[in-house]
């Protein structure tokens, strides 16, 4: 059977639905996003080969000092490469705790995200209701694996959007 892109993404998201991953990834995925986008200047991120990804630029909600994460992301709106908003999905691979990122968000909601090179304000916002849930279909449609990893834990998985200010 030939190898096709669609094949290669099933692979992916079998494998990113496994806790061994869930384990593993959050220690070696951040750390290479990070070394190679900052080799590229910004202008790669090595698993938004993948899935769409940005660099999120927050203060820390205790500290206040920069806190800057590689995260997937779901682009919105016209094209869905515009960059004019996009969904942010704390789910922290299936992990029990909200990432860091999400605690810095809802302390500091106004932050930065390079998206493809280009540095942008953005302010987020934590969905909940029926905007919450129109944005979890649209999330499970893009990425299937993080119904897994909703179903492995108890804490309900936090959303943003975050648009350009």
């Amino acid at each position: 059977m030939p190898v096709t892109a669609a094949r290669v993404v099933k692979a992916v998201q079998k494998v990113s639905s496994a806790p061994a991953f869930a384990r593993i990834a959050p220690h070696v995925v951040p750390a290479l996003d990070r070394a190679v986008h900052r080799l590229t200047r910004g202008k790669v991120l090595l698993s938004a080969q993948l899935l769409p990804g940005v660099v999120l630029t927050v203060r820390g909600a205790k500290s206040g000092q920069p806190r800057r994460t590689p995260l997937a992301c779901m682009p919105e709106g016209e094209g869905k490469g515009s960059g004019g908003s996009w969904l942010l999905i704390g789910s922290n691979f299936g992990r029990t705790g909200h990432p860091a990122w999400t605690a810095n968000l809802l302390a500091h909601p106004d932050a930065e995200v390079s998206w493809k090179g280009e540095d942008i304000p953005v302010t987020a916002r934590l969905l909940a209701g029926e905007e919450r849930d129109a944005a979890w279909k649209a999330l499970l449609a893009f990425w299937p694996p993080y119904a897994t990893y909703q179903a492995r834990i108890e804490r309900e998985i936090r959303i943003f959007r975050i648009v350009r200010r």
